[in-house]
């Protein structure tokens, strides 16, 4: 599922690397004429109504969210996430109003938030809170996480 998807940029590198995506935006017009791919489903749905999230019950082998935040969403988002499957999400964190938008801390991640939110249930792949400095200076946080089997982890053996 590529989440507020825009104009696909990440359903496009999805699709060529061979998933089926599920592309769900707010405003679907950015997509054009990917929207009509047979590799995509498109889902035009605003998500910050209210209401219940558009995808509920489904889960996916991999969930990609960039520069969007909402925080209702991140329990419905930890569910879509498949036992076994992968989340990248990346998006503003505080310190960026220093750069430009966003401004507005309803749109900033908080020191550490994503990893908090994401702790439990998860593995925790990779995390960071980093300063960009190019292609345009942004303050952003970064995770890669899959989502815990319930399975105990396999032993490793050293052969």
């Amino acid at each position: 599922m590529d989440l507020a998807c825009g104009g696909g940029r990440h359903s496009r590198l999805l699709l060529a690397a061979g998933f089926q995506v599920t592309a769900l935006d707010c405003d679907l017009t950015a997509l054009g004429t990917l929207a009509d791919h047979p590799g995509v489903t498109a889902v035009e749905a605003d998500l910050e109504a209210g209401g219940r999230f558009p995808l509920a019950g489904r889960t996916f082998d991999l969930v990609v969210v960039t520069n969007y935040l909402h925080r209702p969403l991140f329990g419905d988002l930890r569910a879509a996430v498949a036992p076994g499957g992968g989340l990248i999400y990346e998006t503003f964190a505080v310190g960026n109003e220093a750069f430009g938008r966003p401004r507005n801390p309803d749109f900033l991640l908080r020191p550490g938030e994503l990893r908090a939110v994401f702790k439990t249930g998860f593995e925790i792949i990779a995390f960071e809170d980093v300063t960009l400095r190019s292609p345009r200076p942004a303050v952003v946080q970064r995770l890669a996480a899959r989502k815990m089997t319930g399975r105990p982890p396999a032993k490793r053996v050293n052969a």
